[in-house]
Formats: C-alpha cells, structure tokens, sequence
C-alpha cells in the first residue's frame, strides 16, 4: 500500500495488533516511514515488528507509560512526525439499556477510545509543536456522528467525544503546523468485536445493512487505512479539523 511517501517520517501508531491499526502501521513502512507501533496487546505486535516496526507494550490510558514511550521514541529517532491514534472499540462490553450499563464498563470504553487519544496526544504534542510539523489521525467511528448499528451506548458516547477532540485540538495545533483529522469507519470486518456484531444479526439483519450501504458490501481494514494515511502525508497539509466517514456510502 506504497500510496504515499513517508521516507524520513517516523510515525507512532496506537492499537497496531490487528485490524486498521496493523494496516496503517504496515502502509506507513511501505512508504517509507521509520514505525514504532503500541498496543496492550504486545503480543499481537508480532507481524508488525516482524514487517520492520519497533513494537512497544502500551496502555493508552495509563498516563505515565504514555510520558515514557514517547521521551523514548523521541531520543532514539529525534522527532515523531505522525500520530496515528487507532486503539480503541468496545472492548465487548457496555450493550444494553441505559440503566444496566455498568459504570465500570463506561470508564473502560471511555478510557480506550477518548481518554487514551488525549493521553498520547499529550505526550507526543511537544515534540512536534518544538519542530513545528505534525499530522495527527483519530481513528473514530460512525458511532461518533450518528447512532452505532451496535446500540452500544457508551461507545457512541465515547466516539463522540473523539470527534469533539480532534476538532478542537485542530484549532489548537494549527498554528504549529500540526494538523489534527479524523477517520470515521462504517462497520469494518477487521477485530473480534465487529465480527461478533456482524454474527449476532442473523441472515435477515445483516442483508437489511447491507442494502442500507450503497456500495453492498461492509468494510476491511484497508478501507480504513488509506484515507488515514492521505491524512498522514504532506499532501494534506492545508487540510485539518475534518472528520471523514468511510462507509460505503451508509444511507
């Protein structure tokens, strides 16, 4: 997915275990990017790093390791040019009515979703506001635009909230040369989560989505990833604050 050229850039993507992180991260190298990829799940960092990623074991929301990883990234490479923050889901937790959410799986949603993407962008702002370049991409969701297919009420909040914060950093950041978008995915076969969501539908549930996306198909992760990466590269310099639905074309 060489699409774009990234040769001299290095780039820190946030939850590149699988799915639309992974694919960025690996759209990222073939464009000649430098890549240190995150993820909770260090593990699944394996094709990554074995594609030529320096893969890094990281919470989002824990605010200190968030401060470590980037001091670290900045010493070894001497700046960090692209931020991609594509960790985050449901987590496969707070479905339901309002009143059987659990507080407990509103602050995890949250935590992965919105908190996690401040917490990155904090750590890693100020090294590129000292170098006066940056591109940043939130990886949304339709959910933060309209009501989620899922009806996972504190997914939809928390990606509304992602939405509120790229815009408003964008307004922030611009003056730096940093700019700050969003990538809002319609239903993407590409993690455990969306796959369980697809199969819960039943036959009939899922031919009425599919007839209520104009393309007639749902979406992979490269789907996702290359819009991400125009985003990420030069050529989107004058381009900042804008939340781009990807989703075939959802009626």
């Amino acid at each position: 997915m060489a699409e774009q050229d990234f040769s001299g850039r290095v780039a820190f993507v946030t939850g590149a275990a699988q799915g639309i992180g992974r694919e960025i991260a690996l759209g990222l190298m073939a464009g000649g990017a430098r890549v240190h990829v995150g993820d909770i799940d260090a593990d699944g960092l394996r094709p990554v790093r074995e594609a030529g990623a320096i893969g890094h074991a990281l919470d989002v929301s824990d605010r200190v390791r968030c401060q470590e990883l980037a001091r670290a990234i900045v010493q070894a490479e001497g700046h960090i040019d692209v931020l991609v923050n594509a960790a985050g889901g449901s987590l496969g937790r707070g479905k339901g009515p309002v009143e059987q959410v659990s507080e407990a799986d509103w602050h995890a949603i949250y935590h992965a979703n919105a908190l996690g993407a401040f917490l990155v962008c904090q750590a890693i702002v100020p090294y590129m506001k000292q170098r006066r370049y940056g591109r940043i991409v939130n990886i949304a969701s339709n959910a933060g635009i309209r009501p989620a297919l899922s009806g996972n009420l504190a997914y939809t909040s928390a990606k509304h909230a992602l939405v509120g914060f790229t815009r408003q950093l964008a307004v922030e950041l611009g003056p730096f040369g940093i700019t700050v978008n969003a990538v809002a995915p319609g239903l993407v076969m590409s993690g455990p989560w969306a796959h369980q969501l697809w199969h819960s539908k039943g036959p009939a549930a899922q031919q009425q989505i599919l007839e209520s996306i104009h393309m007639r198909r749902t979406g992979v992760a490269s789907d996702i990833a290359r819009p991400s990466l125009f985003f990420a590269a030069e050529g989107s310099s004058w381009i900042t604050g804008q939340v781009l639905s990807v989703d075939g074309g959802r009626a």
